[in-house]
């Protein structure tokens, strides 16, 4: 990562009023939803990435070959790297002709499992159908995340129609594999092939919506992290016409269930909180065997989410935090055995610490946000995971800004298409704000 390039500030080195409207004239709900609507079922069901370890991974081909052939379009150059078939991440570069920054704008190509087709009254049965009602956009993969990689594609598109060039370089980098934290995509960009860059950020779910309707897209300066954990019961099978006889081993579970969910996390608070302190919450739950209803179960298993880790909390901590929990279970009951490990396979995310607002790319951010929305955004931590993690522990300075939905439904999900078009402008300021511009001849602009 480079440390020397002096960034610009978006109040140092404001942009020409006629330059900045005509850009942004190529910004519109038209445009926005035509591309969301493109974007949306490419490449599905193909890419559904469900987080649970043990399932296979999804496969992003289809909807990273239509991105990098827009990229191209636009005069990118661009590189499909994959870690393995069938999952490659795009890696789209505009170089600038001076010694600005490199900014990395970040989205993600998988999308999480869309379920029961019947639940998805708000497009007909078909959740990725991009359906409209008012002034919202149903469809998987809507908030989280291709209603937001359209931003970046129309932003990078409405820079280029103007005929701009950058000081410095824009690298929009596209993942796979984000639902899983980022291993094939993320992680391997960062640590196995090699791709730096001196400023990121990720377009994700930042927005948020008040009970009077009035919405806004936040700045996420830090993330919360998670982890997954197994917990074990164990009995003594008996039959049910004779339950005193044995030990349940669901029964125990459910108690020791209750237990769990409202223990308490050791940490030292951090600056910015997320929506929910370090907890668990109960993501699987099993017991009992086919063919075995006239016995009681000897054994329970359950899968929780550690969600709203932050800075200092770490594996060795979180798993010696459920142990105590356990053990002051066992000590109330002493029938009860208990046993947790971590989840096989499953990666300990950490949380961030807060990137400074007053400081790129945020700065810029935060004075495009005033400059198209006539208000300071709100700066917050996020409690999700996304790729802004990756880059932030590896010392690049990332933040999270997009429009989708903060706290997305598991069934018709949704992006609001104002807010979408607002906070494209925003990016698009931001951008040309952070590396710089000078305008080209028509022979020199991307298509």
């Amino acid at each position: 990562m480079s440390t020397s390039v002096a960034i610009p500030s978006l109040r140092n080195t404001p942009i020409p009023s006629d330059l900045e409207a005509e850009v942004l004239a190529g910004i519109t709900e038209e445009a926005w939803l035509a591309l969301a609507r493109e974007l949306v079922p490419a490449g599905q069901p193909a890419a559904e990435n469900p987080l649970d370890p043990d399932l296979p991974h999804g496969h992003e081909e289809g909807i990273a070959l239509l991105v990098a052939d827009k990229l191209r379009d636009m005069g990118f150059a661009v590189t499909l790297a994959a870690k393995r078939p069938g999952r490659p991440n795009v890696i789209g570069v505009l170089a600038g002709s001076g010694d600005g920054p490199s900014l990395i704008v970040n989205d993600h190509l998988d999308t999480y499992p869309a379920g029961d087709p019947a639940g998805w009254t708000m497009t007909d049965g078909q959740p990725y159908r991009p359906t409209r009602h008012d002034d919202r956009l149903y469809a998987r993969g809507t908030s989280d995340t291709r209603g937001n990689l359209a931003c970046t594609l129309l932003a990078a598109k409405a820079i280029r129609d103007a005929g701009l060039e950058f000081d410095g370089t824009l690298q929009c980098v596209y993942t796979v594999d984000e639902e899983k934290n980022g291993p094939d995509g993320s992680i391997y960009l960062l640590d196995e092939y090699g791709l730096k860059g001196d400023l990121e950020i990720t377009c994700e779910p930042t927005g948020w919506t008040r009970p009077d309707g009035n919405w806004g897209i936040g700045i996420a300066l830090a993330n919360c992290g998670n982890f997954l954990v197994e917990i074990e019961t164990r009995g003594s099978k008996t039959h049910i016409w004779r339950p005193d006889t044995g030990v349940n081993a669901a029964a125990k579970m459910a108690r020791l269930l209750a237990a769990l969910e409202t223990m308490t996390f050791r940490h030292t608070p951090p600056p910015l909180h997320g929506g929910t302190p370090p907890m668990v919450t109960v993501v699987r739950l099993a017991a009992g065997l086919p063919g075995e209803m006239q016995f009681t179960p000897d054994r329970s298993t359950a899968v929780l989410a550690v969600v709203g880790i932050v800075p200092g909390m770490t594996e060795e901590s979180v798993m010696a935090d459920i142990e105590a929990a356990l053990a002051t279970e066992r000590a109330k009951d002493p029938s009860l055995e208990a046993s947790a490990r971590p989840f096989p396979n499953a990666l300990f995310v950490n949380g961030t610490q807060e990137q400074d607002p007053s400081a790129q790319p945020a700065d810029a951010l935060r004075a495009a946000y005033l400059a198209i929305l006539g208000e300071e955004p709100q700066v917050y931590r996020k409690n999700a995971f996304n790729d802004t993690i990756r880059f932030a522990e590896r010392g690049i300075p990332a933040v999270t800004f997009g429009p989708g939905e903060d706290g997305w439904p598991p069934i018709n999900e949704y992006i609001g298409i104002q807010k979408s078009v607002a906070a494209t402008k925003v990016l698009t300021l931001a951008i040309l704000s952070i590396l710089g511009v000078r305008e080209t001849t028509g022979s020199e602009r991307g298509s």
